[in-house]
């Protein structure tokens, strides 16, 4: 059986070293940690390392979790900047490099939450082809590529809501809680998925739907992307056993989700 790995809430160095230790920032969690990896519960908003989209940021996934660890670390994927979730990192390169590989290999297993525009009332394979869309920043070094490359997401609706207020040209708003499995990792490729489907993604502001966004917002203050990475499996790049770690979806949507209770249907 996978051996699995929860959420759980560690001792942080500061509770180790005692009280006249200051971190400048806030613990991050981690869901899983060895000799040879850790896993964090990455909140939103936070960048993963030091990027061109914002010169001016000053907290990093790879530089605060270095901090908390007194240790160096390697991420061994990327998740968006808005995106919560489960985040991998080796202590050193080659173990890095190993998991890189097993992802490359698509031997990784990814698991997402979302809450997404409509009713999705059944379950089903997204085939849809992705062009890489270059950021004139952070993707300035980068060669045009030509041809779309190969993106899969299997979803399956988990719960609908329908909630008594005028959104858009619509009198009622719809929304529906899905699970997301990808076997690609393409550049925004659930994101742009789910609209392939008509079902955007609450709170994308790149490709989702404005007036969805600004409905949330307004009533319910949620200001987030409504995606988490809520479990990683794969195979531990020195001992080969299978691991599976996961964490709740992230406390924003929770915390929406709990707030619909009576408009599900």
């Amino acid at each position: 059986m996978p051996e699995e790995f929860p959420f759980t809430q560690c001792e942080t160095p500061s509770e180790k070293a005692g009280s006249n230790s200051v971190q400048p920032y806030p613990p991050l969690n981690i869901l899983y940690q060895d000799e040879h990896i850790v896993a964090i519960d990455k909140p939103p908003g936070l960048l993963v390392h030091r990027s061109p989209i914002d010169r001016h940021e000053t907290r990093f996934a790879v530089q605060t979790l270095r901090d908390q660890l007194n240790k160096h670390v390697f991420p061994a994927h990327r998740l968006d900047r808005p995106t919560s979730g489960v985040l991998l990192f080796s202590f050193d390169s080659k173990t890095a490099a190993l998991l890189g590989q097993q992802l490359m290999n698509k031997q990784v297993q990814k698991q997402y939450h979302a809450i997404v525009r409509g009713y999705v009332k059944h379950s089903g394979l997204i085939d849809y082809a992705l062009k890489y869309r270059y950021d004139k920043i952070a993707d300035k070094h980068k060669r045009p590529q030509q041809a779309p490359q190969q993106a899969t997401t299997v979803y399956e609706s988990l719960a609908n809501y329908e909630l008594p207020f005028a959104v858009g040209k619509y009198e009622t708003a719809r929304y529906s809680l899905v699970k997301l499995l990808p076997s690609t990792g393409r550049k925004h490729q659930l994101r742009r998925h789910m609209v392939h489907i008509r079902h955007p993604i609450l709170g994308d502001t790149t490709h989702g739907d404005g007036k969805q966004n600004k409905f949330l917002q307004t009533h319910f203050s949620f200001q987030n992307l409504a995606l988490s990475c809520t479990q990683m499996g794969f195979y531990h790049p020195i001992t080969g056993k299978w691991l599976s770690v996961f964490v709740r979806m992230h406390s924003e949507m929770q915390r929406v989700l709990d707030a619909w209770q009576e408009y599900q249907v």
